[in-house]
């Protein structure tokens, strides 16, 4: 929808959301100003813009002048910019050619001098028209999601989230660093504010993640780089050496006493007294 030489025919649209706008903004004067904006071929004022005689004031004016853009200026986009699309959808515009001009909580509500707010009003409104003549069409679309969870670190937090996916159905790679889970906590005596054992609540659900269906569990690993988005993403995961077939292990220890490699000091918390201290140690 477009004029003979294919410029964009704008209407524009001033709401007096009651005294909210009006009480502050002289609102026939910014309409006034908006008509005479390049591109512009109607503005109106309506006392509310979003109700459904002003939605149908709009899509008249569409109608009726052929509109191909549409500006409205009133309230925070986050309370009516979908009403607002959806009334310009239905008369076959796409809903991204419209353009939504905050008058209310970015002028009304934090001008004190009318003179100003208007002025402020008049400046906001002709970016909004001047903005929505450069928008393309944009069309939604689905795509396929992986219902799946990467979850990183294998503390108490990460193996809860674990769990609470697990159980809802969800796949979980679950990625720690260190040789095993459990994290701070599993070297802890007792937790705050409780004092309840530390080991009496994490063993349990370290066994949980250990043989639940649903978790893969990567000990002994790092996520060296992420890649794609919301619902595809794609992660690149580092395994370290273990030198030890995981599946034959019956955790006899003997690959200490003969194991050749300097052991890796890792970070360490130590109670003194009432004082929690970190140091490095090797688990020798």
């Amino acid at each position: 929808m477009s004029d003979n030489n294919g410029q964009a025919r704008v209407g524009v649209f001033v709401c007096d959301c009651g005294t909210n706008i009006a009480g502050k903004v002289n609102v026939p004067e910014v309409v006034e100003f908006a008509s005479r904006l390049d591109n512009v071929v109607v503005a109106k004022e309506y006392k509310f813009m979003c109700s459904d005689p002003g939605q149908e004031l709009i899509k008249e004016a569409i109608r009726t002048h052929g509109l191909s853009r549409v500006v409205v200026a009133s309230c925070s986009p986050l309370m009516h910019e979908p009403t607002f699309r959806g009334a310009v959808t239905e008369e076959g515009m796409n809903p991204f050619y419209f353009q939504m001009s905050n008058i209310r909580e970015h002028v009304s509500w934090v001008t004190k001098d009318p003179e100003k707010a208007t002025k402020k009003a008049k400046a906001l409104v002709s970016a909004a028209v001047r903005r929505v003549v450069f928008h393309d069409p944009l069309t939604k679309k689905e795509v396929p999601v992986k219902p799946e969870v990467l979850i990183v670190g294998g503390g108490i937090a990460g193996i809860h989230a674990a769990l609470t996916y697990a159980n809802s159905g969800k796949k979980v790679y679950l990625v720690e660093k260190e040789a095993s889970i459990g994290g701070h906590m599993s070297i802890l005596d007792k937790t705050f504010p409780t004092l309840d054992c530390s080991a009496c609540i994490l063993t349990p659900k370290m066994s949980d993640v250990g043989k639940h269906p649903n978790i893969e569990l990567l000990t002994w690993s790092e996520v060296e780089e992420v890649s794609g988005y919301v619902g595809a993403f794609n992660v690149k995961i580092k395994k370290k050496a273990r030198y030890v077939d995981i599946e034959k292990c019956n955790g006899c220890g003997d690959c200490w006493s003969n194991c050749p490699t300097t052991i890796t000091p890792s970070e360490r918390i130590i109670r003194k007294g009432d004082v929690i201290i970190k140091e490095l140690v090797k688990d020798n």
